[in-house]
């Protein structure tokens, strides 16, 4: 796994691409991997703040992600208990309307099959956003249909939606999620850390 990781870390496939954004910014891919890991947490791609701390989910985003789960700061960014690999391990840009750019594809068919198989002791998948639950799951539902769905997917996997304040009416709109499966996914959590 260290050899990957340094590969990993060293990844320019994108610098073209992310030279041509809005950003113009180079390729930063933030890994945060360990083979101890026990949860998974299966995203789109970093995020500004992500690509410029290096750390996954370190904004109100990880804040609301962490309460969801019911796990300290602490728990959360233990290598042995989490590990995090977004469809593009680096910050894809802006559009013009000042929104996320979508993964690039390269990334993922890069390397999560070699991720994937460096990490033996997961026992609980958490597919955050459409674009993780379909590269996971191979579905093309909405990600509300996905997330509605999510005892389909039981044991082991759990999709979510995307914890940023963007879907704060979704939540709203979405009560079941907060009073039907988010005691199921805590519970689940503190199965897979014990």
């Amino acid at each position: 796994m260290d050899e990957l990781l340094t590969q990993i870390r060293a990844c320019r496939l994108c610098a073209p691409r992310f030279a041509a954004t809005r950003t113009a910014h180079r390729p930063a891919p933030v890994v945060w991997l360990d083979p101890r890991a026990r949860i998974l947490v299966a995203g789109q791609a970093p995020g500004i703040q992500a690509h410029q701390k290096q750390r996954p989910f370190d904004d109100r985003s990880g804040d609301r992600l962490r309460d969801w789960m019911g796990v300290t700061r602490e728990e959360f960014y233990d290598l042995a208990n989490l590990a995090f690999l977004p469809a593009a391990f680096c910050f894809p840009g802006y559009d013009a309307k000042g929104s996320d750019l979508p993964p690039p594809a390269i990334c993922a068919q890069t390397w999560h099959d070699r991720v994937m198989a460096g990490l033996p002791d997961l026992r609980l998948t958490l597919l955050i956003g459409a674009y993780s639950q379909r590269f996971h799951l191979g579905t093309r539902t909405s990600m509300t249909e996905t997330v509605a769905g999510w005892r389909d997917h039981l044991p082991g996997v759990i999709p979510l939606p995307h914890p940023s304040w963007r879907n704060t009416a979704w939540l709203k709109r979405n009560p079941w999620f907060e009073t039907d499966l988010l005691p199921v996914l805590r519970a689940d959590v503190r199965k897979a850390l014990s």
